[in-house]
């Protein structure tokens, strides 16, 4: 996925020596999970199934099964998306890494869950982070949005219950790509949305990035997912229920 993950997992403070034994080995299940992601769905690995994929080597029934599987929740995403976010619109062919990134990092988490004396844990793919249960003072998770003109301070402070992701092109440059005009655009200096899934919350940020204002609404009738979008004027406009923990910080 040619990117960064990195794993919170937080003990619960009466956790027995046993069960905090056993923690590490999830954390290397979940590791490989995302190992094995970035082997299938990677568009930086040229031998990756996607990539060939992408060149026509292969068709969708001749890769892994996972492919398919991201194909089809891609379509769905698009629906939703009223067509903003479209992997099929991509330079060079079929790109799910709008989606897989936070997909993958959903699954990671799934990994992590099951494992006892846990009082919460977070996954975090480039700033697109999934996260369960709480911290074991009982506090939620509170994460920070970048203020896309300055990358190095906060713009708001959400408290997440589920799933965040966030796009923009203020470290990546233009990379956003316009579905209904296969150009290089981008509404929003930076979308965000939260909801209960990550892989739909990362491709409805980057349809939103794309859309600007008129892509709330879109989010805002997708239960359970709401979204934030910062100006290029640093103008601010979020849906309903857009779960801020802090306003209005520098």
């Amino acid at each position: 996925m040619g990117t960064v993950v990195t794993i919170d997992v937080y003990p619960e403070p009466a956790a027995t020596e046993s069960q905090r034994a056993k923690i590490p080995a999830h954390i290397h299940l979940a590791c490989d999970l995302l190992h094995r992601v970035d082997e299938v769905f990677s568009t930086w690995r040229p031998d990756s199934p996607v990539s060939r994929l992408r060149r026509g080597e292969i068709t969708a029934d001749d890769a892994p099964a996972e492919v398919a599987d991201v194909i089809a929740a891609c379509a769905a995403a698009r629906e939703l998306s009223g067509g903003w976010f479209d992997p099929w619109a991509m330079p060079g062919g079929f790109d799910p890494t709008g989606y897989v990134k936070g997909w993958a990092a959903q699954r990671a988490l799934a990994v992590l869950t099951p494992a006892d004396g846990v009082s919460g844990a977070m996954v975090n793919a480039a700033g697109d982070i999934a996260c369960s249960g709480q911290l074991p003072t009982g506090q939620p998770f509170r994460v920070g949005i970048a203020n896309p003109a300055a990358p190095r301070r906060l713009a708001e402070i959400v408290e997440l219950t589920g799933a965040i992701a966030t796009s923009g092109s203020y470290e990546r440059g233009p990379h956003l790509i316009d579905p209904h005009s296969g150009l290089p655009a981008a509404r929003a200096a930076s979308a965000s949305v939260t909801g209960p899934d990550l892989g739909l919350a990362d491709a409805l940020a980057t349809g939103l990035a794309v859309a600007g204002p008129d892509g709330l609404a879109i989010v805002e009738a997708i239960a359970g997912y709401a979204g934030l979008i910062i100006g290029f004027d640093g103008t601010r406009q979020s849906t309903q229920g857009f779960p801020f923990a802090e306003r209005g910080r520098p």
